[in-house]
């Protein structure tokens, strides 16, 4: 069984201040401390994986083509640090125009992931700056760790290493 650490994006991996959606590619800027706890995650052997609400595409707002362009912006600049998600989920509902079981804080991304990766969540965290992050991940059993929006993340290698889930 693997261990993995899950992630909200919007103001934990990259900073939203100011944006109610970072959709455009020219906006996503990542948030202090994501490279260097990320290394020290992949140095620990866990999978990185992304679980996101993205209701923006559901109101018109942007569409799953920005999405994706932001998350390939994303991924360059990890790639040019030697990092990578191992997936990024997002549901594209927003509950104004429709109901669906994989928006946060509904569990159905968090257990694809942990079904298609053989996730232990005994071993495993889920990240996140609002409730509605908290809430799903300890839904499944995951140590939630609640950060504030656009925080320094390498103040969460503290609470993980004090939590005990280090093999």
């Amino acid at each position: 069984m693997n261990k993995a650490v899950f992630f909200d994006r919007d103001g934990v991996i990259n900073n939203d201040s100011g944006y109610y959606y970072v959709s455009d590619p020219n906006d996503f800027e990542l948030n202090p401390g994501v490279i260097e706890l990320l290394k020290w995650l992949k140095e620990q052997g866990y999978l990185l994986i992304i679980i996101s609400n993205q209701g923006g595409i559901s109101k018109r707002v942007y569409t799953i083509n920005d999405a994706d362009k932001v998350h390939d912006k994303m991924a360059a600049m990890l790639k040019a640090h030697e990092l990578f998600f191992d997936e990024i989920y997002y549901c594209p509902h927003h509950p104004e125009n429709e109901r669906c079981i994989c928006r946060k804080p509904d569990t159905v991304l968090i257990e694809k992931a942990i079904s298609r990766f053989s996730v232990n969540v005994k071993e495993s965290f889920f990240i996140g700056d609002r409730e509605t992050d908290i809430e799903a991940g300890q839904k499944v059993g995951l140590v939630s760790i609640k950060t504030e929006a656009n925080q320094d993340l390498r103040l969460v290698i503290p609470k993980i290493k004090e939590i005990g889930r280090i093999s």
